[in-house]
């Protein structure tokens, strides 16, 4: 899993002071330097907490309401912030379009797991903490003209990682997809397998890639959206198999991580490695879209890869035979 310290909310306890209130004339020496009689004491004002977020790149700090107005997205320089999977949810999909799937599906510790905390105990933190039952968000939508089916990881919980729950759910969505006929659009964030499951966890990489092999022997589009991070177990199954891969910009994608890579080979990795920008110049995406446009770029790729695909034809009465 990557180090995510890049992405880390800073609430600064910054102070303004009036310079032109400051003392003078104090003398060195003059034990306890009190002010003069007449001189204004210097004015402090204190920026309350939880208002200004500083930028991960350009550490410019960022008013939170513009942040969040921006899709949590710099103004400055275009850096990408995390970002819930409920938020990205509403800025993808017609407004009330979505029908939910599977949403009361959770895991269960079949493995007994143990360690300093218990797999369950951290299965109900997340919960808490993100109000989802598991990683993955996956439902029926419209984006603009089209009827989709929609999957949405969420690395807030457990790292994005890639448990039974989230296998299935995928599994499912696709599945419906296939049988809907509709395009798939899965958008991954995860560190990969899910450890505490073991190898069911990594079963999961074959019977999402097995529901995907199906969707596109029927003819159906599949669109994969990659953000920061992608990685390890995620990326080398469904992540990786789309008919167009997309992914924002300055995410990290790849299986290993660039430390575990460097021991392994003993050789200098290039600038940049493992990056958005790094793998679009070698051919492993099809293009870098940043947050804001993404809702438009999807619609206009669908567009494309729908094109030539039959429409359904609209139920109608017989005609009626001439006389």
């Amino acid at each position: 899993m990557s180090d995510l310290s890049d992405f880390s909310k800073t609430t600064p306890q910054l102070e303004t002071v009036d310079v032109q209130s400051i003392p003078t004339g104090i003398e060195p020496g003059s034990g306890s330097g009190r002010m003069k009689f007449g001189e204004a004491a210097p004015r402090k004002k204190n920026i309350p907490k939880g208002l200004w977020t500083k930028c991960g790149k350009c550490a410019e700090l960022i008013y939170d309401k513009d942040l969040e107005e921006n899709l949590k997205t710099c103004p400055s320089c275009g850096y990408h912030f995390p970002i819930a999977a409920r938020v990205r949810l509403a800025s993808l999909v017609d407004e009330k379009s979505f029908k939910e799937m599977d949403a009361g599906m959770s895991s269960v510790d079949v493995l007994k797991f143990t360690g300093v905390a218990s797999y369950p105990s951290k299965l109900e933190r997340y919960q808490k903490s993100t109000g989802e039952n598991d990683a993955v968000i996956t439902g029926l939508c419209k984006m603009g003209p089209h009827k989709v089916a929609l999957g949405i990881m969420d690395f807030s919980f457990l790292g994005g990682s890639m448990g039974s729950v989230v296998g299935e759910k995928l599994t499912r969505l696709i599945e419906v997809g296939t049988r809907k006929k509709l395009s798939v659009i899965i958008i991954s964030t995860s560190g990969g397998a899910r450890m505490y499951e073991g190898m069911f966890s990594l079963m999961q990489m074959a019977k999402t890639c097995g529901a995907l092999a199906y969707h596109s022997e029927a003819g159906l589009p599949y669109i994969s959206v990659l953000t920061h991070p992608t990685t390890a177990g995620v990326m080398a199954s469904y992540a990786s198999v789309g008919d167009l891969i997309v992914a924002e910009p300055g995410a990290m994608i790849g299986f290993a991580g660039p430390r575990v890579i460097k021991d392994t080979t003993q050789a200098e990795l290039p600038p940049g490695f493992q990056t958005t920008e790094f793998l679009l110049d070698r051919g492993m995406i099809d293009a870098i879209v940043t947050r804001n446009q993404m809702r438009e770029s999807l619609i206009n790729y669908l567009d494309y890869l729908t094109a030539g695909m039959t429409k359904p034809k609209a139920n109608r009465p017989p005609r009626k035979k001439a006389s």
